[in-house]
């Protein structure tokens, strides 16, 4: 109800629909085709993880914001594994809410992309065994990190201006600054961007950034960031 009496303050932002459970979500997004949706992780009857992954799967025009209770929650690295485009925490301030949700509807950044690449950093990583080797060095072997996983092969899809493009998204840029750091205008920019979620199936900038992390392309650097 608090969410709602903030959001709907707001002339450009419109409530269409409240769901009581997860599965209800995922009725009422199907029917509404909402332009955002914000889930919490912990719903009756389905849980808010795979009724994300339901939600992405029949209604990808919608996009989804996992709401938790603590910035590394495993429950919101899973729910941006199944396709949501940002998390908040449940005390986030009201100004913050309704920004978070105008740029998620936009597509053109990633919500709090340094606590979002915080939470990457912490679950992409692992449990590491005591005494492993410090991220980014190769340990393959017992001694070291995990191997990195296999290249996947979308990734020789990009070409090298794509590849940095997906390396600064990965990073939390947003088109401004990816423009600012390559001498690019922003729509250029943008229009990487697009070619990049094309070539490699992904949803949107969040997606990618995940799919950076996991297939080894950005390696987290620091073992206690």
């Amino acid at each position: 109800m608090g969410f709602r009496l903030i959001l709907e303050g707001e002339d450009d932002l419109c409530i269409v629909g409240e769901a009581s459970d997860g599965a209800e979500a995922v009725r009422q997004a199907r029917e509404l085709v909402p332009d955002v949706v914000l889930m919490d992780v912990r719903m009756p009857v389905l849980d808010g993880i795979e009724a994300t992954r339901a939600i992405a799967a029949s209604a990808p025009r919608a996009k989804i914001i996992i709401l938790t209770t603590f910035d590394l929650d495993e429950y919101a690295f899973a729910g941006l594994q199944a396709g949501a485009s940002a998390f908040l925490l449940k005390d986030v301030a009201p100004a913050e809410l309704i920004s978070a949700v105008r740029v998620v509807a936009s597509g053109d950044a990633v919500v709090a992309p340094r606590v979002t690449q915080r939470l990457l950093e912490t679950y992409v990583r692992g449990a590491a065994p005591a005494g492993a080797a410090p991220s980014g060095v190769d340990g393959g072997g017992p001694a070291g990190n995990p191997a990195r996983p296999a290249r996947d092969p979308l990734l020789e899809g990009l070409t090298p201006r794509e590849t940095e493009m997906l390396g600064a998204m990965a990073e939390g840029l947003s088109n401004a600054e990816i423009a600012h750091r390559y001498f690019l205008s922003e729509a250029t920019v943008k229009t990487h961007v697009r070619r990049i979620l094309t070539k490699l199936h992904l949803r949107d900038r969040v997606q990618a950034v995940v799919y950076a992390y996991e297939t080894g392309l950005v390696v987290p650097s620091n073992a206690d960031y």
